[in-house]
């Protein structure tokens, strides 16, 4: 019993706007139903060409560009829950909208409007996390959120498989349901953070500015230095999702797809079971050294894949870059909060994030054109190499701000 009190104290005494945060996370990600499902229903339902749905797919993830960017904006304009309510409200009613729909392209173009509503959303729940916390428990309640999120995601996209089959407007309908609910949780009992009250010195980074989020951003390069290394780490783990399908088909053949199944439900497992475990240890080490052992784990998991890929090995590698993936989930967001002023939170969240996901986006098309001159071994032994580089990137950048953090205290004893 005591282990367990341990692990979970990371979690202990926060704000209980925190605990109504995890709630809503696990509700809303109990009905997430249709973005898992969104190249079958455009291939088989709406019948689109696989060439057709992966331009809409692509095309999706572009408009979350200029939806964060704005959402961000105005979370630090007109205060987070307004921004929370208004988005997400509307992609509630985009979802009902097309669940009445007949499997047409228009349902496409409801659908990528729904979901660029919701992405503008992000930045200012986000902002929200960031405002009800303060450093020394930021980890543990990004940390409470991811495993909110992954808690649902574990059930939801089965429930919305299941659905879709008979009965397809309801995968529409159930989850604008969940969102529904988990909208109606927050705004009804969670206030607007009052995030004009004097921060801290000791928080001096976090303290009100004035100007554009540029402006800021040429005041704090590391954020885009971090940026830029971020976009390293999310270019090799996009290829789970691309690169990995075609390994286990290759190696497995017609089981191929079976095992890929299998690869991800023990990705989430992991998730679940090692996420209080790792945020417990992580308590102990800088936020910063923490990102190197991550990209470290992405090499070693990643690379791997390429040397050792019988099926016992995969599952193995499988649970070495999960446990990456949870070092930096909970670790990326608390890093660039901290770094940030209160009053440009929203701004920020939306910047950063989307420079280094583009990660996400461009990995599969640049691996893809690698791959047309590398075998897949070779492709993943290239990418252990290129996260490695980028996980010593990211020691130096710790050792920049150390070495920033001594000139300053240096400064100050002399004053």
């Amino acid at each position: 019993m005591s282990k367990i009190n341990n692990l979970l104290l990371p979690y202990r005494g926060m704000p209980k706007e925190i605990y109504i945060i995890f709630l809503a996370r696990i509700i809303n990600a109990l009905g997430c139903f249709v973005m898992p499902l969104l190249t079958i229903i455009m291939t088989q339902s709406i019948g689109l060409s696989p060439e057709t749905s992966g331009f809409y797919i692509s095309l999706t993830g572009l408009l979350f560009i200029p939806a964060t960017i704005v959402g961000g904006k105005l979370a630090d304009l007109i205060g987070r829950k307004k921004v929370i309510a208004g988005f997400n409200g509307l992609g509630i009613v985009l979802y009902l909208i097309a669940g009445s729909l007949e499997p047409t392209v228009h349902m496409v173009y409801v659908i990528m409007a729904a979901a660029a509503a919701i992405s503008a959303a992000g930045p200012a729940h986000d902002a929200l996390l960031a405002d009800l916390t303060v450093p020394e428990n930021r980890s543990g309640a990004y940390s409470l959120s991811y495993m909110g999120w992954n808690m649902g995601f574990a059930v939801g996209p089965v429930m919305g498989g299941l659905l879709y089959k008979d009965h397809l407007p309801w995968v529409f309908y159930g989850d604008a349901l969940t969102a529904l609910l988990a909208l109606i949780l927050i705004i009804t009992t969670i206030k607007e953070p009052r995030t004009g009250e004097r921060i801290k010195q000791s928080r001096k980074l976090e303290q009100y500015e004035e100007g554009s989020v540029f402006r800021v951003l040429l005041k704090r390069r590391i954020l885009l230095y971090f940026a830029a290394i971020m976009f390293g780490y999310n270019f090799a783990y996009s290829q789970v999702s691309f690169m990995l399908p075609m390994q286990t088909i290759q190696n497995f053949g017609e089981d191929g797809a079976k095992y890929f199944g299998y690869i991800a439900g023990f990705n989430g497992l992991v998730v679940l079971l090692f996420t209080p475990i790792v945020t417990r240890v992580a308590q102990r080490i800088p936020i910063i050294r923490r990102m190197v052992y991550g990209g470290l784990l992405y090499a070693l998991g990643l690379g791997m894949l390429g040397v050792l890929n019988y099926l016992v090995f995969i599952f193995i590698w499988a649970w070495v870059f999960t446990l990456g993936e949870i070092i930096l989930a909970i670790s990326v967001t608390p890093f660039i909060i901290n770094q940030t002023p209160a009053s440009h939170r929203g701004r920020i969240s939306a910047v950063i994030p989307m420079m280094f996901h583009l990660g996400n986006t461009l990995g599969p098309l640049g691996m893809g054109k690698v791959l047309t001159v590398l075998s897949l071994d070779n492709g993943w032994r290239l990418l252990g190499v290129s996260t490695l580089m980028f996980s010593m990137l990211m020691w130096r950048l710790e050792r920049r701000e150390q070495r920033s953090e001594n000139r300053q205290l240096t400064g100050s004893q002399q004053i």
